[in-house]
């Protein structure tokens, strides 16, 4: 773990963007916050992916409360916390290829977000009435997920923004 928290610190810089993917991280280090601490308001992007994250903590959303984009594709995630609905900047999150088994209901209210990816999960159904009432969804991407009947027939019928999902010829 301190080689991880090493790697991680010898990225950081005070930037609107951090790239921490490939760290070999299994959570965001508490060590990362404290150097974080003076910059936090600034970063806009976090990419996160390519670790073996299995959690991302509610310490996390309260930290960096401008962020617009966040990615977290090709980590072990299973859930989000219910603090991730506070993130009122956020625009795009990339959760796929995590282990996901159902949608993370939170997102639907975040109102500024635009894109969700998720594809490659584990997930079955999808809140289509939630989603289509989010002001701001432009792409949802839940290909290669297995979706059951019903869920496939609500997104052939959504046309209030791009789905791509596994319903697709």
């Amino acid at each position: 773990m301190a080689e991880a928290v090493a790697n991680v610190a010898r990225r950081i810089n005070a930037t609107v963007e951090e790239d921490l993917s490939n760290c070999q991280l299994i959570s965001f280090p508490d060590g990362v916050f404290k150097v974080l601490k003076n910059v936090s308001e600034n970063i806009r992007t976090i990419t996160l992916a390519d670790n073996e994250m299995k959690a991302i903590s509610s310490k996390f959303f309260s930290t960096f409360t401008q962020l617009r984009e966040l990615d977290l594709h090709g980590n072990i995630l299973t859930k989000l916390p219910d603090s991730v609905e506070e993130m009122e900047h956020l625009t795009s999150i990339n959760l796929a290829n995590n282990k996901f088994s159902s949608f993370p209901d939170k997102l639907t209210e975040i109102a500024t977000l635009e894109r969700i990816n998720l594809e490659g999960n584990c997930i079955t159904e999808i809140p289509v009435e939630k989603l289509s009432a989010m002001p701001a969804m432009k792409w949802l991407n839940v290909k290669l997920n297995p979706l059951d009947p019903d869920t496939q027939s609500a997104l052939k019928s959504l046309h209030k923004f791009d789905v791509l999902s596994t319903t697709e010829s």
